[in-house]
Order: structure tokens, then C-alpha cells, then sequence
């Protein structure tokens, strides 16, 4: 199968958005950065460089959100300013989230695997917490929770947040309901392990607190909202699946999908007006 070297991209909502001084910060910082491998980001591309194995073209096709930028160049005013104790006590309890692994011997997170099921599969009876009926939903096997050494139990706590809050976004991504799909689509579950941490990432949530525009402005969304992430990774996901109808993507291009998606969120996250969840010009997507 040939890449389409080039294609019409979807536009980001963002562009019709006035932007400050801060947004074209980052834009000239992330045209000087060079990609380079995350030390934190080893165990998840060990974990998903089994994804897609067939489909591997080349070290940057690699399932997205596996790289991250150098902070080496980042403005003092993107490292030195205060938290407020809400956003401190927020921000720390979202680390703990970050560092829980998932723990297939422990009770809540096996009823979280099961809530996730009765949520995808309401009318389907599921056999076993070790099945191959897992497939349907798009892990990599019978056992999901081999998916989740990567990311943790917040990758799962995402998709089940996703599931509940907005259910019918959440089945349309999952059964690929909207447009023309390619024939060989990306794996929903797989690929929303790839959201949380590519948020993650782009939030620089692996440091004491966000070092990035994007990242201080989430951390002021944390403050109106604690479930912030949780929404934004909503977000994220619907964002990922209209760039990849708009791109006419196979999943040999997730990585591409992944990125654009990345970009056109930091976008929004740096525009000047908002200030809550809802202000996201993405944010209806939710809803479509």
C-alpha cells in the first residue's frame, strides 16, 4: 500500500480564533525542536510497537504520540509562575492518576474492564475478563489488560469516562459510524491508549507542573473543571477520528493523524479566550 504524500488537511477550528503573543511563541519554539525519543515514553513504545506490526514503514511510523519535543528552549515564563493551592491539589492528584498502574488482580480495575464492556456491548455477554471477544473493541488480544502496561489504569479510565459521559460519541468513534472509512481502520481501543498519552505528552504532565503554553492554560481548565483531562481527552479522540476521515487515513498513517490532531489542539489550548472546557472551539464536536 502507497502514502499519499500529499493531501488536503482539516483545517483546525482554531483558525478563526484571534491568538496572543504567547500561541506564536510556540509556534516558532516547536519549528526550532527536533523530535527526539521521550525517556518516558519507553515502556508504552515498547508495549504498542507491537501495533500494527504489518503496517511499520519506518522508525516514524511507529503508532503515534511516541515522540516528544525538547523542552531545552522553553521561556523562563513557561517555567517560573505560581499555582493556586486548587490547581496545586488538582494537578497533584492528576500525577497520581498518571503514576497508578493498571493491576489486573485488583477488583476495581477489573469492574472498570467490565463497566467498559457493558458500555460498548450492552446487549453482549462477556465470557471472560481474558477473551477473544476483546477484539470486537480493538485491543491488540484476548487480554486487554496487557494493553494498559503502556499508559496505566488513566488510559482506561479515559475510554470508561468517555463511555459514560458522552455515550453517543463514544459508540460512534467505536463502531466507526460517521463517513467513509478506509478499509483498514485504526483499532479504537488501541488508539485511545495513544490519546491519553499523547495528551499527556503535550500537556508535559511527566514534569512537576507544565512547562508549555498549552499545558499552564490546561492547568487553569483543571481549576474550573477537575474532570479537565478526562473532557479533553473526549475531545482529543473526536478531534483524531475527523482528522482521519478528512485525510482519508489507513491506519499505516495513524502516526500522521495523531500528530496533526496533536498541533490542532495545542492551537486551541493557546487562544486567548478560553477559559473553561466549553470555550474549546472542538469542544461541539462532542455533540455532533
Amino acid at each position: 500500500m502507497r502514502l499519499r504524500k500529499r493531501r488536503q488537511c482539516f483545517p483546525s477550528c482554531s483558525s478563526l480564533h484571534r491568538v496572543d503573543e504567547d500561541e506564536i511563541y510556540w509556534r516558532q519554539e516547536k519549528g526550532d525542536e527536533e523530535l527526539e525519543w521521550s525517556h518516558n515514553s519507553t515502556p508504552v513504545i515498547l508495549q504498542l510497537a507491537q501495533c500494527f506490526t504489518n503496517a511499520m514503514v519506518g522508525p516514524r511510523s511507529l503508532i503515534g504520540g511516541l515522540f516528544t519535543r525538547s523542552s531545552n528552549k522553553r521561556s523562563e515564563k513557561f517555567s517560573d509562575y505560581p499555582l493556586s493551592p486548587l490547581q496545586e491539589q488538582r494537578l497533584q492528584k492528576l500525577h497520581e492518576r498518571l503514576q497508578t498502574p493498571f493491576d489486573d488482580t485488583s477488583t476495581d480495575h477489573q469492574e472498570a474492564l467490565r463497566a467498559l464492556w457493558g458500555a460498548a456491548f450492552p446487549n453482549v455477554v462477556l465470557k471472560g475478563l481474558i477473551s477473544e471477544q476483546w477484539k470486537e473493541m480493538g485491543w491488540q488480544g484476548p487480554n486487554p489488560s496487557t494493553d494498559f502496561r503502556g499508559c496505566g489504569f488513566i488510559s482506561l479510565e479515559n475510554l470508561l469516562f468517555f463511555a459514560r459521559t458522552y455515550p453517543a460519541s463514544f459508540r460512534r468513534l467505536l463502531f466507526k459510524e460517521d463517513g467513509t472509512r478506509a478499509t483498514w481502520e485504526y483499532p479504537f481501543a488501541v488508539a485511545g491508549i495513544n490519546v491519553t498519552f499523547m495528551l499527556i505528552q503535550m500537556l508535559d504532565l511527566f514534569s512537576a507542573k507544565p512547562r508549555c503554553l498549552p499545558g499552564i492554560n490546561f492547568v487553569k481548565l483543571l481549576e474550573d473543571d477537575e474532570a479537565a483531562f478526562d473532557v479533553l481527552y473526549c475531545i482529543a479522540f473526536e478531534m483524531m477520528d475527523a482528522q482521519w476521515l478528512a485525510m482519508r487515513a489507513s491506519y499505516m498513517e495513524f502516526n500522521e493523524v495523531l500528530q496533526v490532531t496533536r498541533t490542532q489542539l495545542e492551537r486551541e489550548l493557546s487562544l486567548e479566550d478560553i477559559h473553561q472546557m466549553q470555550d474549546l472551539p472542538a469542544y461541539n464536536l462532542l455533540y455532533n
